[in-house]
């Protein structure tokens, strides 16, 4: 007990402070999570069932599960190719690369989604003389291609991350032995990235899911799960977009806890 005492009295001030403000985050992201699913159930649990048993809702949700997974595809082969030049080289405008693949994460999505139809509207750069063969203006490619822009930089930084942790003196033991570079990059780094592939591909995922700005300025039918909500509360009121949100968001939550067990287990299979 005294024990005990001892080192509560020699907690640092700094640290004090710390956990306090971090109580405060913690209590505020709590409180407006909780309260959002256990208002729901206490004050219409009928609601909510109803919008999980409603064709349009499951559609919704399942519409943006689907294009953010093939967006998450997408940014993986793009990404990753990226993420390792950036990590194993520096060369001139190198800051300026890095700078750019992070804009999506900093700018408004709206106007994301009005530099995406500049590009991939009917009109637009690459939307013009591709309308014949692939539409993007409220069609699948248009949701695939707004979550992509936005969810991108997790998927490329994540595995910037990865490389960067790897020593490059592995790679060149292999190299030195007369294994090609593709080999290399197969069976020695990628699975040592691994952890960060996985981590950087569902924050992607999770991220293409829950974006609306971009999406709806590009193709707001057909409607993934975001902008039904916006759609119903725009229509019915609170009410009627409050049991699809919170649907969304046990779908999120359950994405974000999966993260975490997998990261966890991920780093027990190391440390064997």
């Amino acid at each position: 007990m005294k024990q005990k005492l001892a080192n509560i009295k020699r907690v640092d001030p700094l640290m004090l402070l710390f956990y306090i403000l971090s109580l405060v985050l913690l209590f505020f992201v709590f409180v407006t999570i909780t309260n959002m699913i256990v208002g729901q159930v206490l004050i219409d649990l009928d609601g909510l069932l109803d919008a999980a048993a409603s064709k349009s809702v499951v559609k919704s949700i399942l519409l943006s599960l689907y294009a953010g997974f093939i967006a998450t595809v997408v940014a993986f082969l793009l990404g990753v190719p990226m993420a390792y030049i950036l990590a194993r080289n520096n060369f001139a405008g190198k800051r300026f690369v890095e700078s750019m693949l992070d804009v999506p994460v900093v700018i408004p999505h709206t106007v994301a989604g009005i530099a995406l139809l500049t590009v991939f509207g009917a009109n637009g750069l690459l939307g013009a003389p591709l309308g014949p063969y692939i539409q993007f203006r409220d069609a699948m490619p248009g949701i695939v291609i707004a979550m992509l822009f936005v969810s991108a930089p997790f998927m490329t930084n994540s595995a910037r991350e990865g490389f960067k942790s790897i020593d490059p003196k592995l790679e060149n033991v292999a190299r030195s032995l007369g294994a090609p570079l593709w080999k290399v990059f197969a069976f020695v780094t990628l699975p040592l990235a691994s952890r960060h592939l996985l981590i950087g591909s569902i924050m992607c995922w999770a991220r293409a899911i829950s974006e609306f700005g971009a999406v709806v300025m590009i193709a707001y039918y057909p409607m993934i799960g975001p902008t039904l909500i916006y759609d119903r509360y725009l229509s019915q009121g609170l009410s009627a977009s409050r049991p699809v949100a919170v649907l969304l968001i046990l779908v999120t939550l359950t994405i974000f806890i999966a993260v975490r067990i997998l990261s966890a287990g991920w780093k027990v299979y190391d440390k064997d």
